[in-house]
Formats: C-alpha cells, structure tokens, sequence
C-alpha cells in the first residue's frame, strides 16, 4: 500500500543552476527506484538558511510531494544522506 509524503529538501549552493534540474532528477529517480510515485516537485530556489550547515549558508530548497511503501521510506532517507548534493531534508507523512 503507498503512503502519501511530502519531502523538502537541501540542495547545495555549489551546484549551479544548470545542474539543479538533473539533482531534481536523482530525487524523483530515487522515489521511483522504490516503487513510488512522484506527484509534484516545487523549486523554490535558493534562500538563506537559519543556521550554518556543512559552512553553507544558503541553500536550493525542493519541496516534493510523492506516494511510497511505507517499507521503503528509510531505504530512501539513507540514500539520501549519503549524496553529496543535499545537505539536508526531511520526509513527513501526509494524512491519516
């Protein structure tokens, strides 16, 4: 059964505009990887963080809103901590 989630994400600042939309890319590939689907990806571009992350003070911020098997939502945050674009996300589960 898949689960719907909303997922924001990080992107680093080092990554040029030109490359954002293939980082967007790996996102959805992920989702997708796992059995998931992918329903809406909103850039809402590069904006200043509260606090310093990884010496980065700004960051690209991706809100993504997908379904998935609630089995897979783990394997997927683990992926995501090991790549080297994003500094940070977080994955929240939408309704019920």
């Amino acid at each position: 059964m898949l689960r719907d989630y909303e997922m924001v994400t990080i992107i680093s600042p080092k990554v040029a505009e030109e490359e954002l939309a293939a980082s967007i890319e790996k996102l959805t590939q992920l989702v997708v990887g796992r059995g998931g689907t992918m329903s809406n990806v909103t850039p809402w571009g590069r904006r200043k963080l509260a606090y310093t992350i990884k010496s980065f003070n700004e960051g690209n911020y991706i809100l993504a809103q997908f379904k998935l098997d609630p089995k897979m939502v783990s394997g997927l945050e683990a992926d995501m901590m090991i790549s080297e674009d994003l500094i940070r996300h977080l994955v929240v589960r939408v309704g019920d």
